[in-house]
């Protein structure tokens, strides 16, 4: 059965499922009719260095998919929508084994201004050491994006998704998995988009694994923002820890929701995911669900928790008695707020870019 003929004969899910609960898919298509498969246009690729130059010898972007990997457990209904479209739209980014960047490296995503689409396969290989940042705009109404692969043994990688669309819809669907020994950071920095809906799945099925899933969300006027991320651990001496910071300010929600699973077998797995919403308005709301299931009882630990609240008045009026007015304090803390997760995605330089970005174009909430 292809993928167009796959994804008529499913149904519709409804919110008792745990990834729609928040946000329907009818929402999300490109059309509101889910019973179509539209015909969408393909985004422009380029893969730049972090100065704007040429990229090193060694990792290059090429047409068609070479590894097409679908996590097992992965939500049938997106992963098999977004291969139907993107039949005419598929790219692989390969990196070669040990390669190694001094600088990070740019993946611009050119959405355009109408409705497309991409399915971006990740070809890693072993021993490598990259700091990819993968940059979404455009102006579009709609963007959806289908990322799989692998990264191979021993590699370090910092893959950071920056989303910057002007407007409009992004649908993101991850699945990818993680090597042995590699050691993996996976950010996501994102603002703009009207309605984002993410289903984000790791796995680490070889020993030795490690990751760290790191979000910096910022939602304004009446964005939604939704995201899922799953972990899953199914081989010995594994880690991952998942902090997810989200602001949150007019009439604004950002949802985050999680899943880390530990199968049998996964002895001294290491584990735990941590959520934390700034709601700056009255009439913001921040939902978060953190969840375990733990199949394996010799584990270092597995642990989860929430955290909402609305800015520090005391810090605000601290700021205020050191020469702020109360908007730049206000903005001030916000930064903080999320530069906690913002600081973890990389190196000093790939810091200060992203600082550069939240300070520049993202939308910073009005106080």
């Amino acid at each position: 059965m292809d993928s167009v003929a796959e994804y008529l004969s499913l149904d519709e899910p409804d919110r008792s499922s745990h990834l729609w609960r928040y946000t329907p898919w009818r929402g999300i298509h490109p059309t509101g009719d889910v019973s179509r498969v539209p015909k969408l246009e393909s985004p422009v690729l380029g893969l730049i260095g972090f100065d704007g130059g040429a990229v090193p010898d060694g990792i290059s972007i090429e047409e068609g998919v070479h590894s097409d990997i679908i996590l097992p457990g992965t939500d049938a209904l997106t992963g098999t929508f977004l291969r139907a479209v993107t039949g005419n739209s598929q790219w692989t980014l390969r990196v070669e084994p040990e390669f190694s960047s001094e600088h990070p490296v740019i993946l611009d995503i050119d959405a355009g201004d109408s409705a497309s689409v991409l399915h971006l396969a990740l070809k890693v290989g072993r021993l490598s050491d990259l700091e990819l940042v993968t940059r979404i705009r455009g102006s579009g109404e709609w963007f959806g994006m289908l990322r799989t692969g692998d990264i191979g043994e021993g590699s370090s990688i910092n893959d950071v998704v920056v989303s910057l669309m002007d407007d409009g819809t992004l649908l993101r669907v991850d699945s990818i998995s993680i090597g042995r020994d590699a050691q993996v950071r996976a950010g996501t920095v994102s603002s703009g988009s009207e309605c984002t809906k993410a289903d984000l799945r790791y796995r680490m099925d070889e020993p030795g694994g490690s990751l760290r899933v790191l979000g910096s969300i910022l939602a304004a006027e009446s964005m939604h923002l939704d995201h899922h991320v799953e972990i899953h651990h199914e081989a010995p001496e594994t880690f991952s820890r998942l902090a997810w910071h989200s602001a949150c300010d007019g009439d604004s929600r950002t949802v985050g929701t999680g899943m880390l699973r530990v199968a049998d077998g996964s002895t001294g797995a290491d584990a735990s995911q941590v959520f934390h919403n700034l709601l700056l308005s009255a009439d913001a709301e921040a939902d978060s669900i953190p969840e375990l299931e733990v199949l394996e009882h010799e584990v270092v630990g597995c642990g989860h928790g929430t955290a909402n609240g609305p800015i520090d008045e005391d810090q605000v009026f601290y700021l205020e008695s050191r020469g702020f007015d109360p908007s730049e304090a206000r903005r001030a803390l916000i930064a903080a707020f999320l530069n906690t997760t913002l600081s973890e995605m990389g190196s000093d330089s790939l810091h200060d870019w992203l600082v550069g970005l939240l300070n520049s174009e993202l939308r910073t909430p009005d106080a």
